[in-house]
């Protein structure tokens, strides 16, 4: 289960796809589990755990209506059993309401989303599958 992983917002998808995918099973053993260089997304993982994911910072804003972190921030993903509870749950400890639980088909026929801001304002995607 991947309980947390980043996701790399990028601006020059192609260029960063390649350097991860030549890196990352070079340096850690780690798999791609999906996307191209032609994007907009990708992830890499470690055995059975989500390791690392690109996203275009366009893509992403598009796809979710979310505004994204700046040039060099990062989202956190955590993959949570029920997402509108655990939705609920951030809210309820302060964090701020981003995006609602939202399903995502083309992601896979079960994901659901929804995204929060942390006191500090990172973001941060909670997801089922």
């Amino acid at each position: 289960m991947d309980a947390l992983h980043p996701r790399l917002l990028v601006d020059r998808f192609p260029e960063s796809f390649r350097f991860y995918d030549a890196l990352l099973p070079e340096l850690l053993g780690a798999t791609r589990t999906r996307g191209t260089a032609e994007g907009p997304y990708a992830s890499w993982d470690l055995g059975t755990e989500g390791l690392i994911a690109l996203f275009d910072r366009a893509a992403m804003a598009a796809s979710m209506a979310v505004e994204p972190p700046p040039a060099g921030g990062a989202l956190l993903v955590s993959r949570v059993a029920d997402v509108a509870d655990a939705f609920a749950r951030c809210v309820a400890r302060g964090a701020t309401e981003v995006g609602p639980p939202t399903p995502r088909p083309a992601w896979g026929p079960t994901m659901r989303t929804a995204h929060v801001r942390d006191p500090e304002g990172n973001l941060w995607e909670l997801q089922s599958y």
